[in-house]
C-alpha cells in the first residue's frame, strides 16, 4: 500500500473515529441540499432509495431484531420511514446481528445492532446490546436531526451515527423499506 494513501486512510479513519469521540450519539446537523423526490414505496413520502441496492436473506434471529426495531420505533410514536432508516442502518453497521464484542476485529468498543459506543455516550454494553434500549437511542438522535422525513435515508443515518463510510446505508434503503412493509402491520 502506497505511503500516502495509508496515511489519508489514516486521516479519514482517525476523522471519524474524534468525531464519533467528541460528537457522541447524537452529532451537529448541517442543512444539506436535498433532490429528494417522494415515491410510493408503501412508506410515507420515502424519498427515492439512491445507488445500487444491496440484499441478504435473514435469519430468524435477523427476522425478531427487525420487529424489535419495528416495535421499538412504534412505542417512541414514530412513522415507519423512521424504521426504515434504524433497519438499513443496522443492515449496514450489523446486518441485523445483535454484536457483542468482536476482540480484535472489532471497531473499538462498537456493540449491538447499530454498533454504538459505551464509550461515545451511547449507554453501557448491556443497554446497547439490548434491541429496544439501542433502538431507542439510535430514534432519540435520529428526532434531533432537522427534516430527517424527508433527507435520503443515508445523510439522516450519517447525522445520527457518524461513520467512516457515510453513503453505505443508502445501498439498504430498498430492504429496509421492503421489511417495514412486510412486519410493520404484524
Amino acid at each position: 500500500m502506497n505511503t500516502i494513501f495509508r496515511k489519508s486512510m489514516l486521516s479519514v479513519a482517525g476523522l471519524a473515529f474524534a468525531g464519533g469521540v467528541f460528537a457522541g450519539p447524537i452529532a451537529a446537523h448541517a442543512n444539506p441540499a436535498v433532490d429528494a423526490k417522494p415515491t410510493a414505496v408503501g412508506v410515507q413520502s420515502a424519498p427515492k432509495p439512491q445507488g445500487d441496492q444491496s440484499h441478504i436473506t435473514l435469519n430468524d434471529e435477523q427476522t425478531a431484531n427487525v420487529k424489535a426495531i419495528i416495535a421499538a420505533t412504534k412505542k417512541a410514536g414514530l412513522p415507519e420511514r423512521a424504521a426504515v432508516i434504524s433497519i438499513a442502518t443496522s443492515l449496514q453497521e450489523s446486518k441485523l446481528e445483535n454484536l457483542g464484542h468482536l476482540g480484535d476485529k472489532n471497531d473499538h468498543d462498537s456493540l449491538g445492532l447499530f454498533q454504538q459506543r459505551p464509550s461515545s455516550g451511547w449507554g453501557t454494553p448491556e443497554q446497547i446490546t439490548d434491541p429496544e434500549y439501542s433502538t431507542t437511542a439510535f430514534l432519540k438522535g435520529l428526532k434531533q436531526v432537522d427534516g430527517w422525513q424527508d433527507m435520503p435515508l443515508t445523510v439522516a443515518a450519517q447525522t445520527v451515527q457518524v461513520s467512516a463510510y457515510p453513503d453505505a446505508y443508502a445501498q439498504w434503503e430498498q430492504q429496509a423499506t421492503d421489511l417495514v412493509a412486510q412486519h410493520w402491520n404484524s
